[in-house]
């Protein structure tokens, strides 16, 4: 029977990377002590290494500027559609429906289209 694959969380992986990358121990000892192959070890510690310009590179100020692209887009959004919300409230015509009887009803006016909508309360 197999066993079953050991699933590590991104913390340890860092611990135990970081930790290769000190070299106080050797990459055997550390994956004795934290139960790993070192070939893994190696891996993450080499992770480690590579993904380090990152942490300077995409620091707060491009993650800042990400962050208000993100905003002025959804004020535009919001913006847009606040004016289609006031528009569609002026007038039911603006709806492509057109009232049956006042207070009775809404005939939907798009083609192939017989829905008959009541008002709420109605």
């Amino acid at each position: 029977m197999k066993a079953e694959r050991q699933r590590n969380k991104a913390a340890f992986k860092a611990k135990v990377g970081l930790e290769a990358l000190t070299g106080v121990k050797t990459v055997a000892e550390i994956a004795l002590e934290y139960q790993v192959h070192p070939t893994q070890v190696s891996q993450w510690k080499r992770a480690i290494l590579d993904r380090m310009p990152e942490v300077f590179e995409y620091g707060t100020a491009a993650q800042a500027q990400s962050f208000e692209r993100e905003v002025a887009r959804l004020e535009q959004k919001v913006g847009q559609l606040t004016m289609e919300l006031d528009w569609l409230k002026k007038s039911p015509d603006n709806w492509g429906c057109k009232w049956s009887t006042p207070g009775v009803g809404v005939t939907c006016g798009r083609s192939g289209c017989a829905a008959a909508v009541r008002p709420f309360g109605g």
